[in-house]
């Protein structure tokens, strides 16, 4: 008896964490910090320009541009759920997080990710109606279903990961608590639990398993259904102008799920977490970042609305 009440105070004390980031020399975190702060700006300015390119353009007032204006919103939203807080940690002036605020900082980025996931295979399947479709496109997609397609993208993103949230707010933490991340990440807490994890382990893998696979299979068939389709073109330009309006979208794709099914599309979450933060730069800030050059480099309406407004 004597035993467990220490054991229970030292649960209860573990109200405050400490987010580790990365090792390294001073200059090495300065490094890591400038580096961070770039990238950060880049991808909100980036993808701000990207809001407000579509938004004064009337020519880009599609169903495509549409998703894409969300796309941006959600990278925006997605970056600052943990960069910002990153940076701080990286000058060393304030590593500790409350429990309430790495509950919310790991509910908004992974909220603002599975939202990802259904808005890129909604953006694969207006592809794929445009391509396949292009005569009954404009009635199939207009802008009821695309706002419906939009709106249960975020509810669904939004209320899905409260499941792992509140099963995490049931497990108790009696040290260390120090977390081998830069951001609070669901690994992270069922590592540092001294309770069982099997009910959060579980539902973060059939979540995982079923909205990432469920929609990168939905997104992988619709490509097939286009470039089967694109093949069938006589034209070697008309074929050229089709694959231009769905490649960018093909390689954001691409680049997302690749980093996400290494992080999360797995049994243990408690194997490889240094593996995971440095693929989790690239899912958190990198792919965020190139989402805006990627669509404007490849895209010529996009490119041609750009000149557009900066002759205006």
């Amino acid at each position: 008896m004597g035993d467990n009440i220490p054991r229970r105070q030292n649960e209860s004390r573990a109200t405050e964490f400490i987010l580790f980031g990365f090792p390294g020399t001073l200059h090495f975190q300065m490094f890591m910090f400038t580096l961070f702060l770039i990238m950060y700006i880049l991808t909100v300015l980036g993808n701000v320009a990207i809001i407000i390119l579509v938004i004064t353009n009337h020519r880009l007032h599609t169903p495509m541009y549409f998703f894409l204006c969300n796309l941006s919103f959600l990278e925006i939203g997605y970056t600052t759920s943990s960069i910002p807080k990153t940076l701080v940690v990286f000058l060393g002036r304030n590593k500790i997080i409350s429990f309430t605020g790495c509950i919310l900082q790991m509910y908004f980025v992974f909220a603002f990710g599975l939202t990802e996931y259904f808005l890129l295979s909604v953006m694969a399947y207006d592809r794929y109606l445009a391509i396949c479709y292009p005569l009954r496109y404009s009635t199939i997609m207009d802008i009821h279903l695309s706002c419906k397609l939009a709106v249960s993208s975020w509810l669904s993103g939004f209320l899905i990961i409260v499941i792992p949230a509140f099963l995490i707010t049931r497990l108790t933490f009696c040290g260390p608590n120090v977390i081998n991340h830069f951001y609070c990440s669901i690994d992270s807490w069922i590592v540092l639990s001294c309770t069982s994890t099997y009910a959060v382990e579980m539902a973060a893998f059939i979540i995982s398993a079923i909205i990432i696979l469920g929609s990168c299979m939905m997104t992988l068939l619709s490509y097939i259904y286009i470039i089967s389709t694109i093949l069938r073109i006589p034209s070697a330009k008309g074929q050229q102008k089709a694959f231009s309006t769905c490649s960018s979208h093909l390689a954001v794709v691409l680049i997302w799920y690749g980093a996400t099914i290494f992080l999360y599309v797995k049994p243990s979450k408690r194997s490889g977490l240094e593996m995971g933060k440095v693929v989790n730069i690239l899912s958190i800030i990198v792919t965020p970042l190139l989402n805006p050059f990627i669509y404007t480099l490849r895209n010529k309406e996009v490119k041609d609305a750009l000149r557009n407004s900066l002759r205006r």
